[in-house]
């Protein structure tokens, strides 16, 4: 589960790079910031929980 977690929060900060390199995109690094805070505080909790 930590792979996939660890791909996607490398995804979602490539994307607010991406937003916030092009003033167009910034919808796009708003995003990315979202979706990065998401999953990182999703493992957070998913990694506290005890098997």
């Amino acid at each position: 589960m930590w792979p996939v977690l660890i791909i996607l929060l490398v995804v979602w900060a490539a994307l607010a790079v991406v937003g916030f390199a092009f003033e167009s995109l910034v919808w796009l690094a708003i995003i990315g910031i979202i979706l990065f805070v998401g999953t990182a505080a999703f493992g957070v909790v998913r990694g506290r929980r005890k098997p």
